[in-house]
């Protein structure tokens, strides 16, 4: 049947790691190998003046960091490709977080010099707790690193899966000759090619082959043939089951910069990456090949085109056929909309499509109308699982800098925290407002975006929270403490009350001298 064909042929992964690994060079070059770039920009280079292609936001392209998940499709033998390249700055952390929900299986890429570092830890926590299938991509071999197998234990010890390498590298660093395919038993000789695919890629039949010494040298390929003889007696053949289920890891190493080992672990990736799987709603689990469309928003975007002023929410499709044109029920608002311009996205460009299957992510242009987490059906009341939502760390009060333009910064604000990027929360009497993020760089982000998208101008003061709590519980005593405590009460975007704690002792002394109050660190009691 054509429609279960669309849906095998749909990998949707994202790409994760520490910032400045080399995710968003990796995603480069799957662009290279899907054909829908020429050249890939190298994101901190001075040679090449070129940014890279998925990140497009003006304040990504100037500091060479990304700090939204860029969505990007392409055709790789037979195949389809969704692929979602996430911040790796712990600053935007929870966009990641949020998309690893909308994906089927994850890319993890490793500095081999740095190895595993805290923000990687976090990632996988997620993954595991998800039980989302990885894949791992050391990067930088070209450098001088750390050993190849203090990695492997250092991933298993500290991430807590089980690794399988099905690549092994030939030294490292200056001295870097290439990689030992082990599951094809052929060897890549590592080239420098930082722009284009990688030409006439040199490959040799079985270690025992004599041109690995010619090639390499006695003393390397004695080496590499102990290496390989230790890998095969520990890690074995890899059971394509144990990764699909999570428990195992399969490793490749490379250096994405110079496009080397890019090819093989693309070609593994489409070989056993998962198809687009069911997914938990809260009342019962969604199979992708059901006939009636279902999907939910993982992610919302203002100006993806500043000319525009749009605003787009990402959706990922859990069942069903997408139609371009045919109306949806949003399950929050019990009310019917429809998309005359879905789009597939190739990082900022897009393209208008008709329809839509199951694993794919389609843009869809909003006037307001989403929230993260909102749920799309042909009718039925469903409401899909596992948004996470978090509780702000730091918090500041937003000063409007130029009251001529206070309806700028006011429709600025509010579509910006519609993305996620932070909390807002308003206290009267002034309306008041309150912004909250995970750490201090979104307070820049929102600057900048604020200033050079919607013309407003503003400053952030610290102010002394320590903690939002939502509040449930009798509803008589919920009012009067909030009355006993109008001075530190503020509203969610939802209209929701919140107590704003000032420290954790304030928190506690609140606790306890409110038995009959339930404080809440997050919203999602309300769902």
């Amino acid at each position: 049947m054509a429609f279960d064909k669309e849906i095998e042929r749909r990998k949707t992964f994202a790409i994760i790691s520490h910032p400045d690994a080399g995710k968003t060079t990796l995603t480069e070059k799957f662009l290279l190998f899907g054909g829908q770039i020429q050249t890939a920009g190298a994101v901190k280079s001075n040679k090449i003046k070129k940014t890279a292609t998925s990140d497009f936001m003006e304040i990504e392209k100037q500091r060479g960091i990304s700090v939204a998940t860029s969505v990007m499709s392409f055709e790789y033998k037979g195949k389809l490709v969704n692929i979602l390249d996430t911040p790796g700055h712990k600053d935007f952390a929870e966009d990641t977080y949020r998309t690893l929900t909308a994906v089927d299986s994850v890319i993890l890429v490793i500095d081999c010099v740095k190895g595993v570092e805290e923000q990687t830890e976090r990632l996988m926590e997620v993954c595991r707790m998800r039980r989302t299938p990885v894949i791992v991509f050391i990067n930088k071999m070209d450098r001088d690193g750390k050993d190849p197998f203090d990695l492997l234990d250092e991933l298993e010890a500290k991430l807590n899966i089980h690794v399988h390498p099905l690549s092994w590298p030939i030294n490292g660093g200056s001295d870097f000759k290439g990689v030992y395919l082990l599951h094809d038993q052929s060897l890549n000789l590592f080239e420098s090619n930082k722009t284009k695919l990688a030409e006439d890629v040199v490959k040799v039949q079985g270690l025992e082959d004599a041109r690995i010494d010619e090639l390499v040298g006695d003393k390397n390929a004695r080496k590499l043939r102990e290496d390989a003889e230790l890998i095969e007696g520990v890690y074995g053949d890899l059971d394509v089951k144990n990764y699909l289920q999570a428990d195992v890891a399969p490793v490749f190493f490379g250096s994405a910069l110079n496009n080397f080992g890019i090819q093989e672990l693309l070609d593994t990736f489409i070989d056993i990456a998962p198809v687009p799987m069911p997914r938990p709603a809260g009342e019962r689990v969604v199979d992708p090949h059901e006939q009636k469309f279902s999907g939910f928003i993982f992610k919302i975007h203002a100006n993806l085109d500043p000319k525009h002023r749009d605003r787009i929410a990402f959706l990922r499709v859990c069942s069903g056929r997408f139609e371009r044109n045919k109306p949806y029920e949003h399950t929050r608002l019990h009310k019917p909309l429809r998309f005359s311009n879905p789009y597939t996205f190739l990082a900022q460009s897009k393209e208008v499509i008709d329809y839509a299957y199951p694993g794919d992510v389609v843009g869809l242009y909003d006037t307001g109308n989403f929230k993260i987490g909102d749920t799309l059906t042909e009718g039925e009341d469903l409401q899909f699982k596992g948004i996470p939502s978090f509780s702000p760390e730091i918090f500041k009060e937003l000063i409007n800098l130029d009251p001529m333009k206070s309806k700028q910064l006011e429709k600025g604000i509010q579509q910006l925290t519609d993305e996620g990027l932070a909390s807002l929360f308003i206290q009267e009497p002034g309306s008041r407002k309150f912004v909250g993020t995970v750490g201090e760089l979104q307070f820049e982000v929102l600057q900048y975006r604020l200033e050079h998208e919607y013309n407003a101008k503003c400053r952030f003061e610290a102010r002394n929270v320590h903690k939002a709590c939502w509040m449930s519980g009798d509803e008589a005593k919920v009012k009067e403490f909030m009355k006993f405590r109008m001075n530190n009460i503020a509203w969610d975007k939802d209209n929701h009350p919140v107590f704003l704690a000032e420290t954790a002792f304030v928190l506690r002394m609140a606790q306890e001298n409110n038995p009959d109050i339930t404080f809440h660190t997050t919203s999602e009691f309300k769902v």
